[in-house]
């Protein structure tokens, strides 16, 4: 039986990728803080599932995740854990901010070289680092740092995908950037209103067909396809502008 491991697995994208994933018959391993959560997804599937709690914003843990995961082979790898901050920069609190850089950068980072590093020894394998459609854009006013740290994401994944490819590695990266998506996201954010967003059974189900065909950067939903396709079109002033706007609504 192949082995997914998925960080953040208590709701939204990553609960729907646990599903989806137990459904193609994969043994879960799953990591969160919100044990009880995890313990309804183990009861809900019919596949073997070990829980690993544990505050990826603690380098420490990510490192310990790692060491727990040692003798383990990872066929799949959803590196989902992450959450956002709106408002003004000038005001928006630093703790929650620096919390934010380090489970959407560094554990990610962390996670995801561990990870790759075993599936390359492994001879095969497939990582899907979250970013969003954030990562995709020059700038997001009011959601300043969210922005930058998902530009992170993408950034180091497209990189990494290009040295995989010219290594001959048979293990897939991909990026997946999706915009607004209906999950509780906008609540830990402090979003008052947000956009409409797809569902997270839409996202899970373009990400996995994504990464089936190899994709490396995965933007679910044809209107943020088109939207990310013609964001080109425009002069960066405007469009960091635009972005602002969109952003401003969710503060109320």
């Amino acid at each position: 039986m192949k082995t997914a491991l998925i960080t953040g697995a208590t709701s939204g994208i990553g609960l729907e990728f646990a599903k989806r994933l137990a459904d193609r018959g994969y043994r879960l391993i799953v990591t969160g803080r919100r044990v009880d959560r995890l313990n309804e997804l183990a009861e809900q599937v019919n596949v073997p599932v070990e829980i690993i709690s544990g505050d990826l914003s603690k380098k420490k843990e990510c490192f310990a995740l790692l060491d727990k995961l040692k003798e383990e082979r990872i066929d799949v790898f959803i590196n989902n854990a992450g959450f956002g901050v709106a408002g003004s920069f000038l005001e928006t609190d630093i703790d929650r901010e620096v919390s934010m850089i380090k489970v959407n950068d560094v554990a990610m980072h962390i996670l995801f070289k561990g990870i790759l590093q075993k599936m390359d020894a492994d001879g095969a394998g497939q990582i899907l680092n979250m970013a969003s459609s954030a990562g995709l854009l020059p700038g997001g006013p009011y959601m300043a740092g969210y922005y930058a740290s998902k530009a992170y994401v993408t950034s180091l994944t497209r990189a990494v995908a290009v040295e995989l490819k010219e290594k001959g590695s048979k293990v897939k990266v991909s990026a997946l950037c999706p915009g607004p998506v209906d999950t509780e996201f906008n609540d830990r954010a402090d979003v008052v209103f947000a956009l409409k967003g797809i569902s997270p059974e839409k996202c899970v189900a373009e990400a996995l067909k994504g990464m089936d065909r190899g994709k490396t950067i995965i933007v679910p939903g044809f209107g943020m396809r088109l939207a990310m396709t013609f964001q080109h079109l425009l002069p960066i002033p405007i469009l960091v502008k635009l972005t602002g706007h969109q952003q401003k609504k969710k503060l109320g």
